[in-house]
């Protein structure tokens, strides 16, 4: 028997029992047009197929010579954690203090032997449209996630994104003496486009940078938007010398390009100031990015368009 799941509409079903006839009633009972049946004839069996397939349906005997119903549940808690998975156990004991102890091994529903067809099936429906309600949260709550740490205009990570990140990436820079930095920029007489083009015409200019700070991001390294025209810019495993010439890469990148705002071409620039972390320093983020502000502001002082790189 194949326990390859072949149509995607199909739920997978592990159903474990030691006994080849009540494998084959389990299947024979399941609707084939709705369930997919994964066949294991033992405990360990089971443990098997559930770390291939994953799958969301679990119905297995209490008795069995290797792992007991039991067991299994527990081992499927413990092991796949990250699996949403309802578990309905077969038994033919129907005392409460089993009944429990199924429960507190990780069973979600039991079933008493001999079982009317009619029943089981409409236990695994409901158990389905369990999974499907916590498989709808689950993708909520990570859409959720998402959002909560994007930019929502740029789609760049935002400042609490960029923090969580940089703070990880900043303790493994003090244990493994890495390089790390910070770079600040800003949009340079960013204001006066707002004021005399509107802010259709700014939210363009800040999507186009991000556009050309995400381009020019590596994966090791992480760029998003603080607020308003402010971006930050972190850079890791890059010398004093390499970091000069990304900025310098992204910087000549912005003034090369021509904005159509309120009829007329305009370019655009931007000024960046540079923190790097120094050997055997200490200093936290907050220090880095002070750092870089000041050299961003000193960088705006002597003409805007400039790189500065802090002390």
């Amino acid at each position: 028997m194949d326990p390859t799941p072949t149509k995607p509409n199909r739920m997978p079903v592990l159903v474990v029992d030691d006994s080849p006839v009540a494998l084959r009633l389990l299947e024979m009972t399941l609707p084939a047009d709705e369930y997919k049946v994964i066949p294991a004839k033992s405990g360990q069996e089971a443990v098997e197929l559930f770390a291939r397939y994953r799958p969301a349906l679990v119905i297995t005997d209490w008795v069995m010579p290797d792992l007991s119903g039991t067991e299994l549940c527990e081992r499927i808690r413990s092991d796949f954690r990250d699996c949403s998975t309802y578990i309905i156990l077969l038994t033919s004991v129907s005392e409460k203090s089993k009944v429990v102890k199924g429960f507190k091994s990780g069973a979600d529903d039991y079933l008493t032997k001999p079982y009317h067809p009619e029943e089981l099936v409409a236990r695994v429906d409901a158990g389905r449209r369990i999974i499907a309600l916590q498989r709808e949260i689950e993708a909520k709550n990570r859409l959720l996630e998402q959002l909560a740490l994007t930019d929502e205009l740029t789609g760049l990570p935002n400042r609490r994104a960029i923090e969580q990140w940089a703070t990880f990436q900043l303790s493994g820079a003090m244990r493994h003496e890495f390089p790390f930095c910070v770079v600040m920029a800003d949009l340079d007489r960013f204001k006066s486009i707002n004021d005399t083009h509107g802010h259709d015409a700014g939210d363009q200019v800040l999507k186009k940078f991000a556009e050309i700070l995400r381009t020019g991001t590596r994966q090791s390294d992480i760029a998003g938007r603080l607020g308003g025209d402010e971006f930050l810019w972190i850079l890791t495993f890059v010398d004093d010398s390499g970091v000069r010439v990304a900025v310098e890469r992204i910087r000549a990148a912005l003034e090369s390009q021509t904005f159509v705002l309120g009829g007329q071409e305009t370019q655009v620039t931007a000024s960046f100031g540079i923190a790097m972390r120094r050997p055997g320093s200490t200093a936290g983020l907050k220090a880095l990015l002070d750092r870089a502000d000041a050299a961003l502001y000193s960088a705006k002082r002597v003409g805007r368009n400039k790189i500065d790189v802090g002390a």
